[in-house]
């Protein structure tokens, strides 16, 4: 057979055309592809055709009118054949059928009017109107019949009535899920303590009466077995993911933020983020999906990521993925993950994760120093001591309610109540009422609080941990940008050297005020003193340098700082534009030279605190024509996530829900409750949420009706083939 002459079966699209009826006639069709046709109805294609005539003597020129299409609903046009047809008959055609109409078509302009005319009278092509009309429904008999009718209005009304109830179950469950409440407990067999809180909807039914006539007449489906919530819960997140899977797809820029970590069963578990620009210029962080990995090898970790990221963003949108990060124990393998993914997505650049604990950051910087490791050490002996004992807590008196948790606290805590830390273990020690390991542990915090080496740490790193504490701090924000972080990173350096520059005044402060003073003399002396506090600078400079350091695609930033725009006036900064246009190639060079250009001569954007307030500058003023390149380079600074925070926000709430589930529920059940937690103002902001997780499950439960039983039938509209 010659390609000429193969069959095709014509797109979904084309299945209504007048070419695809004649080559595959509707009677040998399914159902389905019936009433598809029925829904597309007739093609009616632009017609081109054109007829002379001769009357009396004169020629007249005819062409058709696509205003015959609105005149008559049956008429359906082939641009194939060039002629007109009757849809209804053609669909329906039998013995007696008039060919013109069904077989090579009207093309008479002259007497198409009498034609139409006489064709709508005939029975046959009424019949065939009529076949048409109640294709898919119920007979003319039952549709005419009084009682079917009653029955109908009745059972529509049961129909809104169960949806109602249902979008009711919907909202406490959203609301169970909103504040990280178990929707059930281990056991509810017993009726009279049924524990789990979803069960206790009575109050929400006192407040309902349809809710509450539902849950005392329900026998089928009451929506509080474990099956059904399941199916809810997958059906509301399905409707989250959709939603945000179409906004990722809107949007120019996407980035990918990844953590890990291991359950109570010891599987792997990782997270996954996704940071976008939404249509209203909003920055959005949605928490997508909790997902298993075999191990934690860099192959199970990408393998895990590209499965989801081809899901979500398909071939033709590889090009929109700008930035991958990942935080903690990922971090360490972010090479062989990175390059994984850089393969597939080529844009995707790897952005260093600066959401570590800083506190640690610095600790692990300074401990090759000869005493640092030994100090923080030290410092960690305070927490285990007074809390390893109730008795050792209140020896502390008015400091019990101190936390201990983090280096840089207890590095406040000890500096500044070092006279009565020091008191309370002398104390320990004279009372005579404490055991031996207590007094013995007491002794030596009274010796460290008492050595010139540990004072002198302390007093160095007061001074440097509210620096960190506070870059810490800013980092974990939410709507951060690479423009905001280059302000904050030179601000920690602008302190930390100051710090740096008055070491010589480090060693007399962590003395002033502080008594008693040390019994032995400091071992560490002017130069040495300073040379070593000066080392433990550099060493944390070093550290937040090269942790912070925007790499050749992220130079693009120091072209936005609103500090520099002075600077860059005076002087062009020609290598950062030819750095970022390389990092970036689909940016217009030229343009972007003259878009930075007019704004570093306009003083008022130098009130435009960071790219994101530069970026809702343009969009609220309907300028991203006029500025293209620049609202586009904007767009990828403010989508690189510069900070893993939201990641750790969202393990921090799996982590509750797992708690709170007591760690007995499955991965997807643990996916939906992480959704409705996480993303609870992205239900609300949702259009008709619950009509669409309605309609989803009653997809699901349509797509099992065999096992449905006949009460959950009424969740259905009555004209549903197969419930008549």
């Amino acid at each position: 057979m010659t390609m000429a002459s193969a069959s095709v079966t014509p797109p979904t699209a084309n299945r209504n055309s007048v070419k695809s009826l004649l080559q595959e006639p509707f009677a040998r069709r399914t159902m389905a592809d019936k009433l598809l046709v029925k829904e597309l109805g007739p093609d009616r294609p632009q017609l081109t055709i054109r007829q002379i005539t001769g009357v009396k003597g004169k020629l007249l020129k005819r062409s058709f009118s696509s205003d015959w299409y609105s005149r008559k609903t049956w008429l359906a046009g082939c641009a194939h054949a060039n002629a007109l047809f009757c849809f209804p008959c053609l669909l329906f055609k039998g013995p007696g059928t008039d060919l013109s109409w069904t077989g090579a078509g009207v093309q008479d302009m002259k007497h198409l009017s009498e034609k139409i005319r006489k064709h709508e009278c005939t029975v046959l092509h009424m019949s065939n109107a009529v076949k048409l009309a109640v294709l898919g429904g119920a007979t003319i008999a039952t549709q005419l019949d009084d009682g079917h009718r009653a029955a109908v209005r009745k059972h529509n009304e049961e129909v809104d009535k169960n949806r109602r109830t249902l979008s009711k179950i919907i909202d406490c469950v959203k609301y169970c899920g909103a504040f990280e409440l178990a929707l059930r407990a281990r056991e509810e067999t017993d009726p009279d303590n049924p524990a789990g809180i979803f069960r206790g909807l009575d109050f929400v039914a006192s407040l309902d009466g349809v809710l509450e006539e539902h849950l005392k007449t329900a026998s089928a489906f009451k929506g509080m077995s474990k099956t059904e919530q399941n199916e809810l819960l997958e059906c509301m997140l399905s409707v989250v993911r959709d939603h945000v899977v179409e906004e990722v797809r809107s949007a120019e820029c996407v980035a990918i933020q990844a953590d890990e970590t291991t359950d109570a069963s010891a599987h792997c578990q990782l997270v996954l983020v996704l940071r976008y620009i939404d249509a209203g210029g909003g920055v959005r962080e949605r928490f997508f999906e909790h997902v298993t990995v075999r191990d934690a090898t860099a192959d199970a970790v990408a393998g895990a990521l590209l499965e989801r990221l081809s899901a979500i963003l398909p071939d033709g949108q590889k090009d929109k993925l700008v930035a991958q990060a990942y935080d903690g124990a990922v971090a360490t393998r972010g090479g062989g993950v990175q390059r994984k993914v850089s393969e597939v997505y080529q844009n995707a650049r790897y952005v260093h994760c600066y959401a570590h604990p800083l506190n640690l950051v610095v600790r692990q910087a300074t401990s090759h120093i000869p005493g640092i490791g030994a100090f923080f050490a030290d410092l960690g002996g305070f927490s285990a001591f007074f809390s390893g004992a109730p008795e050792r807590a209140a020896a502390l008196g008015g400091m019990h309610a101190t936390r201990w948790d983090f280096h840089g606290r207890a590095v406040d805590t000890v500096y500044e109540h070092r006279a009565e830390l020091l008191e309370c273990c002398r104390a320990i020690r004279d009372c005579g009422n404490f055991d031996p390991s207590t007094v013995r542990g007491a002794g030596g915090l009274e010796k460290m609080l008492e050595d010139e080496d540990f004072v002198f740490f302390l007093g160095l790193f007061h001074r440097i941990m509210p620096h960190v504490d506070m870059l810490s701090n800013q980092l974990q924000k939410k709507d951060i940008d690479p423009v905001f972080i280059e302000a904050l990173v030179e601000k920690f350096t602008e302190s930390i050297e100051k710090i740096r520059a008055s070491m010589s005044s480090v060693c007399g402060d962590s003395e002033s005020d502080q008594e008693p003073k040390p019994k032995k003399q400091c071992r560490m002396r002017g130069p040495r003193e300073q040379r070593v506090a000066t080392e433990v600078c550099d060493a944390v400079l070093m550290q937040v340098t090269e942790r912070f350091a925007f790499t050749q695609h992220l130079t693009g930033a120091r072209l936005l700082l609103a500090e520099l725009f002075p600077q860059h006036r005076a002087n062009f900064p020609k290598a950062a534009l030819d750095t970022t246009v390389a990092a970036y190639p689909a940016l217009n060079k030229a343009k972007l030279k003259k878009e930075l250009s007019f704004i570093y001569d306009n003083s008022e954007f130098k009130a435009c605190s960071g790219a994101v307030a530069m970026y809702q500058f343009f969009i609220a003023n309907d300028l991203q024509s006029i500025f293209s390149e620049t609202v586009r380079l904007l767009k990828i600074l403010i989508t690189t996530p510069m900070t893993t925070g939201e990641s750790e926000r969202c393990f921090s709430t799996l982590k509750r829900i797992k708690t709170f589930l007591r760690n007995t529920v499955t991965h997807d059940r643990l996916n939906a409750l992480a959704m409705l937690s996480m993303e609870k103002q992205l239900l609300r902001d949702i259009p008709d949420f619950n009509k669409k997780v309605i309609e989803r499950f009653l997809c699901h439960l349509e797509g099992r009706k065999s096992e449905i039983p006949l009460k959950i039938i009424c969740m259905f509209p009555h004209n549903t083939d197969w419930l008549l």
